[in-house]
């Protein structure tokens, strides 16, 4: 099933949105020195940078190959990783005893999912490319004999 013209713009809107988010925090987590991340989370400096490139990629992954026409098939997987960025900030934002915070990251991993479920892309048809429909006049056509 194609998506509506709505959807479309609506998933393109929110990917957007998640593109710039993910390019900021992934930024400044690349930009800072070491000692200044090591401050900010319990999580090691080393760890967070890696993080910061994962959130870039991610954001690059959200709109180039759309955009660009080439292997959109690859959007749903940045997005996906994204989630899994976004649920291991949920996550340690809540051991820190932090619940208010929580929601943001909360909040944009459930963006991130609705865009791997919005562009995630149909399964082939099974038995050889023959589609559900004439799958399923055949299986009649066996039951009715």
């Amino acid at each position: 099933m194609q998506p509506t013209r709505k959807t479309t713009a609506l998933l393109w809107t929110v990917q957007g949105l998640l593109a710039a988010i993910f390019l900021f925090a992934g930024g400044m987590k690349l930009a800072m020195p070491l000692a200044v991340l090591a401050k900010m989370s319990p999580l090691p400096a080393a760890f967070l940078k890696f993080i910061g490139v994962a959130e870039v990629s991610g954001a690059i992954g959200l709109i180039l190959p759309g955009l660009l026409r080439i292997r959109p098939s690859l959007t749903p997987f940045a997005a996906a990783g994204l989630v899994i960025i976004m649920i291991g900030a949920t996550v340690v934002t809540l051991a820190t005893g932090q619940v208010a915070p929580a929601l943001i990251p909360l909040v944009v991993g459930l963006l991130a999912a609705f865009v791997a479920y919005g562009r995630r892309q149909p399964v082939a048809a099974p038995y050889g490319g023959a589609s559900h429909r004439s799958v399923r006049r055949a299986g009649q056509l066996i039951l009715s004999r």
